[in-house]
């Protein structure tokens, strides 16, 4: 008597070929998902930083000279985005309005 307890390659092959096409149509999905969410954090980050922007404006009298000053007083932990693709800034009309940037570096 056979051994009846296992699955034939036909079967295997599939069950592959289902789990491999959904897959197929899961991870464009997940890739434009992508985009938005670290879109989300940056503009996150940068609501974050105008905040404490306003903290410095009251600690210091003035408006810092750039944003990396507010990294190095511990008033924000980076100025760049979570996928380092972007950056805070000033804006360069002068008026202390943060932007987002392309990073360069």
């Amino acid at each position: 008597m056979k051994n009846q307890k296992g699955f034939t390659l036909i079967e295997m092959l599939i069950v592959l070929t289902i789990i491999t096409t959904l897959l197929i149509l899961l991870i464009p999905n997940l890739a434009s998902k992508n985009e938005d969410v670290q879109s989300q954090g940056c503009n996150a980050l940068k609501q974050l930083t105008e905040n404490q922007l306003q903290s410095y404006v009251m600690d210091y009298g003035t408006y810092p000279a750039s944003v990396s000053t507010l990294v190095e007083k511990e008033y924000i932990q980076s100025d760049t985005c979570s996928n380092g693709k972007k950056k805070l800034t000033f804006d360069q009309a002068g008026n202390n309005e943060i932007i987002i940037v392309d990073n360069e570096g």
